[in-house]
């Protein structure tokens, strides 16, 4: 039975990662699950991975309601833990949550819905889980339920602007905007925003930040570039991002969201004690292979 579990554990942590957009709880999520397993009788279980995407489901589902009932007031965003890898590699573990993700804006308006709509989308519209399937974990009819992910594709369609499927335009949107930020461009910087950017930050882990307009953004971006930092490109969620990284440490995970040529999101996560519980040692490796080679890399 481990076996067989260990088969389907990283498809369950990707289920678990897009309704709870915390790696650790993930993890936890899916720990539960085998928990569980390991104490029913299956050999009744016609589809054993649809059962254990189900369970895993419900199983995420209270927990994201005990988080939102310990919450005293709700956020008006949060940034979830971004998945970050090198542009010219990815590990399976990584592919296996990337896949199908559209980059961390969408995972942004993921944490502002209701538990049982989050639930209703992403089984049914990321994992293919029938609707009648989804009612049973929420005890509700499949009509109530695919009226939940009606509203939450809706929400998601105003609040998480589709992405240029095209890489290459997004990564050289990703290196224009940086360009002219490193280069004190303003107007350059303009350029490459699109007039309704919204720019998000946990801001460090001390207070969010959320900016929107391209002036405005472009403003905050200038005041505080640090151009002591070495900036790797990498995909963030499934689309173009960087990781930022300073004396050998990640300081911080950018994803960006380009639509035709110009940015309309980004959003960063720069808190020390959730950056360190993230994997992001390959970015570390190579922030101390340039320094070696050359100590003006940054």
């Amino acid at each position: 039975m481990a076996a067989r579990f260990a088969t389907h554990r990283g498809h369950l942590r990707s289920v678990a990662y897009r309704m709870l957009g915390s790696l650790e709880e993930a993890d936890d999520a899916v720990q539960e699950t085998w928990l569980r397993l390991s104490r029913i009788d299956t050999t009744e279980v016609a589809n054993f991975r649809g059962w254990l995407t189900t369970m895993t489901g419900r199983i995420c589902l209270d927990m994201l309601r005990s988080r939102a009932s310990r919450r005293e007031q709700p956020l008006d965003f949060h940034i979830p833990d971004p998945i970050g890898s090198p542009i010219d590699r990815t590990t399976p573990e990584q592919e296996a949550l990337l896949a199908e993700s559209v980059g961390l804006a969408l995972h942004v308006v993921l944490e502002t819905l209701p538990p049982a709509q989050r639930l209703a989308y992403v089984l049914h519209d990321i994992f293919s889980v029938p609707f009648d399937e989804i009612a049973a974990i929420l005890g509700r009819s499949a009509k109530a339920t695919k009226q939940l992910a009606a509203r939450a594709r809706a929400r998601i369609r105003s609040d998480a602007p589709p992405a240029d499927a095209d890489a290459v335009r997004q990564h050289e949107a990703v290196r224009a905007f940086y360009d002219a930020a490193r280069n004190g461009d303003f107007d350059a910087l303009i350029a490459v925003l699109a007039p309704e950017v919204v720019l998000r930050s946990d801001g460090g882990g001390a207070r969010p930040i959320c900016i929107q307009g391209a002036a405005a953004v472009a403003s905050r971006v200038l005041t505080f570039i640090r151009p002591d930092v070495t900036l790797h490109p990498a995909w963030v969620n499934g689309a173009a991002g960087v990781v930022v990284s300073s004396r050998d440490r990640v300081t911080a995970v950018i994803g960006f969201t380009v639509r035709n040529r110009a940015v309309v999101a980004i959003n960063g996560l720069a808190d020390p004690d959730r950056l360190a519980r993230i994997d992001l040692s390959g970015f570390v490796a190579r922030s101390r292979a340039m320094g070696a080679a050359d100590p003006s890399s940054s």
